[in-house]
């Protein structure tokens, strides 16, 4: 059985990397019914994909090769392969389970700690699922792995002090304007990282928000909760001008606010600045907004300064939970090496099976052939005696012979060989 993880984030790449082989919602549904439709035979991929603004990453349990699920990134974007592979990273095994692990308990994130991730990566394995694509091994695993982080979080101080890419773009709102109660707010996206900037701004008394999504319903939802107002993404450019704070977590494939829009928008607010954070991977805002004077434009990497500010508290935090998750994994690979040897079991079993069906039909032919049923049970009892009895005497014999002592003993203990012998016979209470 074999667990591998390969994978893209922000430490091994950019985020103009990032962007091209991240997966739309309706670019994983449908990577995973290919792989669906193509598990046929006896062994079937099992697979996971994870795609977050920080990382896409493909976990399998299967004989799948490294060049064929590095193949997949390439699904919506033409990027050179060779180059990608620079990108990539490769775990397998215990590595594999590790990296899952630490993922999951917000120890590979961006922000240290995040709490995000765990809830990500319950949504890749709820597809994954309804998809048919997560199967009996990978299920183990990420039940196993989302146990192990609530361990961390709720045994170490990994959580402690709100530090998440939403705090840090606040944060920097914050710098950037002092006083945050008479400046206006325009979050696009209703998922949970804007809920989370949406929170931080309410408590850092915004004087006003309004939420553009595509689902009107999820934003007057989520506005409600902020005391704001809810929108759709087409009625941006109405309240764009009204906006000294934009920032942006969509899932969409292709910018929603480009440098025309922002350009119109800054004549109407007589060039006051705009502070601008996207969050988004592929990005929400054109890069070229970012060249224009009185925009201060953020992407999740120009965060890292910010949120490394706040990391500190979270260190030791983290030194616990990376000894956690080490005794984690080593249970679960107890687990995978259980599953290797019941498939040691099964064989022994058919091979028994094999032996009983052969002796059987040599005696049924036996009293076919004119021979009485006291011969044919003689014969049938003889045959599987022997042949039962024939790959474990010639194992023990060789042993006793060599002076192989560890395998006459595990013998004795694997066949009960002690509690039959006649010595422990003789030795028994009479009644």
């Amino acid at each position: 059985m074999s667990i591998r993880v390969i994978g893209i984030n922000h430490k091994t790449a950019p985020i103009g990397v990032r962007e091209k082989v991240a997966f739309t919602p309706d670019g994983l549904i449908e990577k995973l019914t290919q792989i669906k439709a193509n598990n046929t035979g006896a062994k079937k991929n099992e697979v996971v994909i994870l795609s977050t603004c920080n990382r896409t990453e493909i976990y399998s349990s299967s004989n799948l090769e490294f060049d064929e699920i590095s193949r997949w990134f390439n699904h919506q974007n033409n990027i050179d392969q060779q180059e990608l592979n620079q990108h990539l990273y490769n775990h397998s095994g215990e590595q594999a389970i590790q990296h899952v692990m630490r993922v999951a308990s917000g120890l590979d994130s961006l922000v240290l700690g995040e709490p995000q991730i765990l809830g990500q990566l319950k949504v890749a394995l709820k597809i994954a699922s309804e998809q048919k694509t997560a199967g009996t091994t990978l299920k183990r695993l990420m039940q196993h792995t989302f146990s192990t982080a609530k361990k961390v979080r709720t045994q170490t101080s990994i959580g402690s002090n709100p530090v998440s890419v939403a705090f840090a773009a606040v944060s920097l709102a914050k710098q950037i304007f002092s006083d945050l109660d008479k400046k206006s707010a325009l979050l696009i996206g209703a998922g949970e990282t804007i809920e989370l900037v949406g929170k931080h701004l309410k408590n850092a008394n915004i004087g006003n928000i309004v939420i553009a999504n595509r689902s009107v319903e999820n934003a007057t939802k989520l506005a409600n909760d902020l005391g704001g107002l809810g929108v759709s993404l087409q009625q941006i450019s109405d309240y764009l001008p009204e906006a000294d704070i934009v920032i942006s977590s969509t899932a969409a494939p292709l910018p929603i606010i480009g440098k025309g829009t922002v350009e119109w928008a800054l004549k109407q607010r007589k060039h006051k600045p705009i502070f601008m954070v996207d969050i988004a991977v592929p990005r929400d805002i054109e890069e070229e907004v970012g060249e224009l004077d009185d925009i201060y434009l953020y992407t999740v990497d120009d965060l890292q300064s910010v949120i490394e500010k706040n990391l500190s508290s979270r260190q030791e935090a983290a030194k616990q939970a990376e000894e956690m998750i080490d005794i984690e994994v080593e249970n679960f690979m107890g687990w995978i090496r259980a599953q290797d040897k019941m498939q040691l079991i099964k064989s022994y079993r058919s091979k028994i099976i094999n032996i009983q069906q052969e002796s059987l039909d040599k005696a049924q032919k036996l009293l076919a052939n004119g021979e009485s049923p006291e011969e044919a049970l003689k014969f049938l009892a003889h045959t599987l005696t022997n042949k039962l009895a024939h790959d474990a005497t010639v194992a023990m014999n060789k042993a006793a012979h060599s002076g192989d002592h560890k395998l006459l003993e595990a013998s004795d203990k694997l066949l009960n060989l002690s509690d039959t012998s006649p010595a422990n016979e003789n030795n028994k209470d009479t009644p």
